[in-house]
């Protein structure tokens, strides 16, 4: 049951002064919020998070990497800050697409004129090209989110990552005809340093992401709307889906937190694609 009164805006409203203080620790240089995509300071044999959802916060050791490039000049670290300066939010949407859910998100964002960035499982693109090509339509970003989201692909031969990386690209591709895919989410936030060199060489950026409300395990939306609008840091880009199961409280959420978004002063944009 979604929540819209006054009341439970007001128990949420302490979380907007602490977002602001959030939001100086960042500016100075201190993490607000955490990465929480497994891929800084994780150790090749740390294990995975839960199937279909994402692994516990982690540093922020490894940095310096995203100021390395490959061979296509793409950069090798993980992007987790929105393009452009100040008050920037990236909104990413992954699992899809999914019959059910995806024309529901697309519509939420629509209404609310903002452009997010779909990372795709490449199976779902390819049985589902239609909902693939109405998220290009409307202007969003496309993300490989591999052949099948195999959360332990870290822990699999190269040869299999590269497989589920470009394998996966190539499914959007095809659902997608002329439309590039831009990013490479890895499943789970399993990302290893081969990983991130295949996508990067392949022209995407390695994407991670510095808020995570869980949605995928439906934690309520007042949970949901707790962590996103109390834990931004500078330039944040917030995790969502659309995909992997019922997603009526993702829903719902983005319903409130797109309009709370503009009313704090936030913008829009994608992830970054240059460094850092």
């Amino acid at each position: 049951m979604r929540i819209t009164t006054t009341s439970a805006r007001r128990r949420r409203a302490g979380s907007v002064a602490a977002a602001a203080l959030l939001g100086l620790l960042a500016a100075a240089g201190t993490p607000a919020y955490a990465a929480t995509d497994g891929s800084v300071g994780r150790t090749p044999d740390a294990p995975p998070g839960p199937p279909g959802g994402h692994s516990a916060p982690a540093g922020t050791a490894g940095a310096a990497q995203g100021a390395a490039l490959s061979a296509s000049g793409v950069p090798l670290g993980i992007s987790r800050l929105a393009q452009g300066a100040g008050r920037q939010v990236a909104i990413t949407i992954d699992d899809g697409p999914d019959p059910r859910w995806t024309p529901q998100v697309l519509e939420t964002l629509r209404k609310n004129h903002v452009k997010a960035t779909f990372c795709m499982i490449g199976t779902k693109a390819q049985k589902y090209p239609e909902l693939a090509r109405a998220v290009a339509a409307d202007g969003h970003q496309l993300c490989d989110h591999s052949v099948d989201h195999d959360v332990t692909m870290d822990h699999k031969p190269v040869a299999y990552q590269r497989q589920q990386i470009l394998d996966g690209k190539a499914m959007i591709e095809k659902a997608v005809p002329g439309v590039p895919v831009t990013y490479y989410r890895a499943p789970g936030g399993a990302f290893t340093p081969d990983s991130r060199a295949i996508a990067a060489e392949s022209g995407m950026r390695p994407l991670g992401w510095s808020v995570d409300p869980k949605d995928w395990s439906r934690p309520g939306l007042e949970a949901i709307l707790s962590t996103v609008e109390g834990k931004l840091p500078q330039q944040p880009t917030v995790l969502f889906h659309d995909g992997g199961g019922d997603r009526s409280e993702t829903v719902a959420a983005l319903k409130e937190y797109l309009p709370w978004l503009k009313e704090q002063g936030y913008g829009f944009s994608f992830p970054a694609r240059t460094t850092p």
